[in-house]
């Protein structure tokens, strides 16, 4: 008689056909709550002080939370439960939403701000799917995995800001500011996703079953765990951090400015709306060409294409005064093609970097590196534009984008595969 084998814990575990559906599905509608932590908390910020001087600290809240988020998320996950973390994250995104909503109503700055932090959260939900949908597949398919995660949430993301217009008009209806129309459709995006999660962990769920392979709790991944000492002297682990922040901050810093750029210059609700979706579709729809750039040329490669496109998109961001919208869409393109291969080559990187059981662990460390960076970047780049205007925050992102991707290349040569990695 044979003897049987135990199964191999969640993080090892090549996905059933089908599995990844559902973190399909809950990325493009979860997405469709993404513009309103930044394109409507900007605008939010304007409508009720009058100043653009604030315009990045809901901006910088929001991806603070994002940060708190990814380590709640990532806990669920090294316990075995990734489908209950991701569940968690959104709601308590949702109650974030639910609750500028209020404040909107109340006139309340101090509750706008608590509110942004907490939809903070669902964003690292969002975006550590990815990660799922990568560990859930054979090491040669991580890239393609990757790319279908980024491609679903170009769904939701590209009509996020496209909803400003109408969504506008629905909070007008209401008495609400227009920008709180993104918070409403938020609130039922991220409810939505949550309970899309918290079913498909459930194997017992039918359809959706399958995807318990990688969101069940998983018993055996929960005690084989170790502790991450020394995870971060592994040098592939730091250029993977490394990339993850750089590539962020460049990236929030031009997006927390464009919007309130955009309106200065006469643009209007759907204008502003339809630019921003062209920059959110080149940041997500381009993702199974860097995936699949990844597993063939390597995500060092990829992340170096990346650092190159963000600083073309700073160079480019310094002709926008002259040179109209036309400049401004090969502006946010560029910086969102950049974006992308940046965060995609990144968490290849990282994924092939570090062992198994560590991770979930590596994982919500990225999305707070991430998070930092960003929060680091919406406030500067609201002084920055208040002080010197567009064209001195392009500058500021180029000379980031240069240097930042010099360091990543320089230590992207050297790196080195973690050795207790598996494939």
């Amino acid at each position: 008689m044979s003897t049987p084998t135990a199964s191999p814990p969640a993080f090892d575990r090549p996905a059933h056909s089908g599995a990844l559906g559902p973190l399909v599905l809950g990325a493009a509608i979860g997405s469709t709550g993404l513009a309103a932590g930044g394109t409507a908390g900007a605008l939010l910020i304007v409508d009720l002080t009058g100043s653009a001087a604030l315009a990045g600290v809901p901006t910088a809240l929001h991806l603070g939370g994002s940060a708190v988020g990814a380590l709640l998320v990532s806990w669920e996950a090294a316990r075995g439960h990734r489908g209950r973390g991701l569940a968690l994250g959104f709601g308590v995104g949702a109650l974030g939403a639910a609750l500028v909503v209020v404040a909107a109503a109340l006139g309340s700055l101090a509750l706008v701000l608590l509110g942004s932090m907490l939809l903070g959260t669902a964003n690292s939900s969002i975006f550590l799917t990815r990660y799922a949908a990568a560990v859930g597949t054979t090491p040669g398919g991580r890239g393609k995995a990757l790319g279908r995660i980024f491609l679903a949430t170009a769904v939701g993301a590209v009509i996020s800001p496209l909803l400003l217009g109408p969504s506008g008009r629905w909070a007008r209806s209401l008495g609400l500011p227009p920008p709180v129309g993104l918070y409403l459709v938020a609130l039922l995006a991220f409810a939505a996703s949550a309970l899309l999660y918290l079913a498909a962990s459930n194997p017992r769920v039918p359809v959706l079953g399958r995807a318990a392979v990688v969101l069940g709790p998983s018993r055996v991944e929960a005690e084989r765990a170790p502790r991450a000492t020394g995870l971060l002297r592994d040098r592939g682990t730091r250029t993977a951090l490394l990339a993850l922040a750089l590539t962020n901050l460049v990236m929030v810093g031009v997006m927390t400015i464009a919007p309130i750029h955009l309106v200065a210059h006469g643009a209007g609700e759907d204008m502003v709306g339809g630019l921003i979706a062209l920059h959110v579709l080149a940041m997500f729809a381009v993702g199974p060409i860097s995936g699949a750039a990844s597993d063939r040329f390597g995500p060092n490669r990829v992340v170096a294409a990346g650092a190159l496109l963000l600083a073309v998109a700073g160079a480019v961001g310094l002709l926008v005064n002259g040179h109209g919208v036309l400049a401004m869409v090969v502006h946010l393109v560029v910086l969102g093609v950049g974006w992308n291969c940046g965060v995609v080559g990144a968490s290849a990187l990282l994924v092939a970097a570090v062992p198994g059981p560590l991770r979930p662990k590596a994982e919500g460390i990225g999305e707070v590196t991430m998070g930092l960076g960003a929060a680091a970047a919406a406030p500067a780049a609201g002084v920055a534009a208040d002080l010197g205007g567009y064209s001195v925050l392009a500058a500021g992102v180029c000379a980031v984008a240069v240097l930042g991707g010099a360091a990543l290349l320089t230590r992207g040569s050297n790196s080195r595969r973690h050795p207790g990695a598996t494939g």
